[in-house]
C-alpha cells in the first residue's frame, strides 16, 4: 500500500454603477429558495460567497464575488472551481465572477447517465451554466473554460450565441478535431481519453485503485483536489463526461460543422506542453471561429495555476476589448 504520497494536480498523474447594481442584485439572489448559500465564504476565494443552484438537470455548486459585469469560469478534469483561485482576485476587481463545478464534478450533483451518456453531454453541461447565469440575472456574458470546461464553453457558444459575448479556451483544441485526427502522439499524451470511455466500471475501478492507501496531502489546495477527485461519484461523473465526448458530443459536433463561433474567441495554450508540441492550436481554432486570436504561454496544462500572471496578461485585455 502506498502511504502519504504527494498528490499531483496535473492530470497526467490523474475567471460602475449599473454593473455594480447588477452585481449586488446577483449576490443578493443567493438568499432565494433556489440557491442555498453554504455556511460562510469559500476559503479559497476570500470575499466570495458559495452557492448551489438547481437547474433543470442538476444542482450546480459554485462561488460568486466581485463587482461589475458578469464573467463565467469553467474548470477542467479532474479539478473543480478552485482551479481559478489564483486569478479570481484580480478579475473580481472588474467583474462579477462566477466559478462553478460542472455537473459530475466537485460538489455539483451527479445525474443518472442517460441514454448514450446524454446527461453528461457538453450540451447538457452548457445548459446548466446558462441557467446558473440566468438565476443571477445575467442573460449575456463572457465565458472562460479550461480543459473540459473549454469544451463545455465551446458548445455553449454554438448553442447559445445570443448569450456568449466572448469565449476564451485554455489548452485545448476542439474535441471533434482530436477524434478525427488521431495520431500516436495523441494516444500517448491523452491515453486517458481512451481509458475513460471504456464501459463502467472498468475505468472507474482503475482510477479508484490509484487512491488506495493514500492519505490526503497536508497542502489545503492539494487536499481539496484529492477529496473531489478520489470521490467515487466524481470519478464516475468524469468518466461519463469522457464517454459523452466520444459519442453524443461527436454527433452534436458533426451536425454543427458548418457553424462557426460568432463571438470573439481567445485560445491560450501551454507552449511546451502536449498541445503546443503536437498542434497548430491557433490555426485549428481559426477554422471554428470568425474572430480568433491566441498565444502559447509558458507553464503546464493547468495554465491558470502554473502561469496565472501570464494568463491574466492575455485574458484581461481580451475581455476589455
Amino acid at each position: 500500500m502506498v502511504q502519504n504520497q504527494e498528490f499531483s494536480v496535473e492530470r497526467r498523474d490523474l475567471l460602475r454603477s449599473a454593473a455594480g447594481v447588477a452585481a449586488a442584485a446577483a449576490i443578493g439572489n443567493l438568499s432565494s429558495a433556489q440557491a442555498q448559500q453554504d455556511a460562510g465564504a469559500s476559503r479559497f476565494f476570500p470575499g466570495f460567497k458559495t452557492f448551489k443552484v438547481q437547474t433543470s438537470g442538476a444542482t450546480i455548486n459554485g462561488v460568486i464575488g466581485g463587482q461589475g459585469p458578469p464573467l463565467l469560469l469553467l474548470h477542467g478534469a479532474p479539478q473543480s472551481h478552485i482551479s481559478w483561485r489564483l486569478i479570481t482576485p484580480e478579475l473580481a476587481k472588474s467583474y462579477t465572477v462566477i466559478a462553478t463545478d460542472l455537473r459530475g464534478y466537485g460538489d455539483s450533483s451527479k445525474p443518472p447517465d442517460g441514454e448514450n451518456h446524454s446527461n453528461y453531454s457538453k450540451r447538457a453541461m452548457a445548459q446548466d451554466q446558462v441557467e446558473v447565469m440566468q438565476h443571477f440575472g445575467f442573460e449575456r456574458f463572457p465565458v472562460v473554460g479550461h480543459d473540459r470546461g473549454g469544451r463545455v464553453a465551446q458548445r455553449m457558444a454554438l448553442d447559445h450565441p445570443q448569450r456568449v459575448t466572448k469565449l476564451a479556451v485554455l489548452d485545448i483544441v476542439p474535441t471533434y478535431y482530436l477524434y478525427t485526427h488521431v495520431t500516436l502522439g495523441f494516444i500517448q499524451a491523452y491515453f486517458h481519453w481512451f481509458q475513460n470511455v471504456r464501459p463502467a466500471p472498468i475505468p472507474e475501478d482503475a482510477i479508484k485503485a490509484q487512491y488506495e492507501g493514500r492519505r490526503p496531502p497536508a497542502n489545503d489546495v492539494q487536499a481539496e483536489y484529492f477529496r473531489v477527485s478520489s470521490d467515487p461519484a466524481n470519478i464516475h461523473g468524469m468518466c461519463e463526461d469522457y464517454r459523452a465526448a466520444a459519442s453524443i458530443d461527436l454527433d452534436h459536433d458533426k451536425a454543427d460543422l458548418d457553424k462557426k463561433i460568432a463571438c470573439p474567441l481567445l485560445t491560450l495554450w501551454a507552449q511546451t506542453g502536449a498541445m503546443g508540441r503536437m498542434y497548430d492550436v491557433l490555426s485549428i481554432w481559426k477554422e471554428r471561429g470568425t474572430n480568433v486570436t491566441g498565444k502559447g504561454l509558458p507553464g503546464g496544462h493547468n495554465l491558470q495555476e502554473s502561469s496565472p500572471a501570464e494568463v491574466l496578461a492575455e485574458l484581461q485585455p481580451f475581455l476589455r476589448g
